[in-house]
């Protein structure tokens, strides 16, 4: 496995499917003249492949001995999916998990969904970083579960000061590119 092609074919991915130009407005009512809809590449089959590998060699990077990995529904998802995928496929034990927005009102009324248990170290995964409040979201309701969160690692960083919030609440935080990347 080659990192620095992985990453290049992802950042291809990335402007061929998810950076837009134009003018949005974004979740945290900012305008801006670009948009990143990382989950056109994160729910491709290729994106998929590409952050499995690219997300648990980050993972071992950072020294993360995670044992699930997961985030906010529903830009969290397919990472997560995929970089357990790539474990299994190289005979590792990592779980996924997802968080919702809201708990659930029926069934076993949870609001963490998957393989996830009281006492698991695990990572947050997040596609896009921009204010970070959907990771530190997630990080708090996984420690309201006894969860231990060792980091953040983000698909795409905007670099508008989200890193920099989830750093001061005490997260490590990691990303496999960032808009600087992808826009020149």
């Amino acid at each position: 496995m080659d990192r620095s092609e992985d990453l290049k074919q992802l950042h291809a991915l990335l402007l061929e499917r998810s950076v837009k130009r134009g003018d949005f407005v974004l979740a945290s009512g900012k305008r801006s003249s670009y948009y990143v809809d990382a989950r056109l590449t994160t729910m491709s089959g290729r994106g998929q492949l590409l952050i499995g590998r690219l997300g648990l060699a980050a993972l071992d990077d950072a020294g993360w001995k995670a044992d699930a990995v997961g985030g906010l529904t529903l830009g969290a998802d397919p990472i997560a999916y995929a970089i357990a995928h790539e474990a299994a496929a190289n005979d590792r034990k990592l779980e996924a998990f997802t968080v919702r927005k809201e708990v659930k009102e029926h069934g076993t009324g949870k609001l963490i969904e998957g393989a996830f248990a009281a006492g698991m170290s695990v990572v947050i995964v997040e596609d896009v970083i921009t204010t970070g409040e959907s990771a530190l979201r997630a990080a708090r309701a996984l420690r309201a579960a006894d969860g231990h969160v060792l980091g953040v690692l983000a698909v795409v960083d905007r670099a508008e000061g989200g890193r920099e919030r989830i750093e001061q609440e005490g997260y490590a935080v990691r990303s496999l590119t960032s808009v600087s990347e992808l826009i020149r």
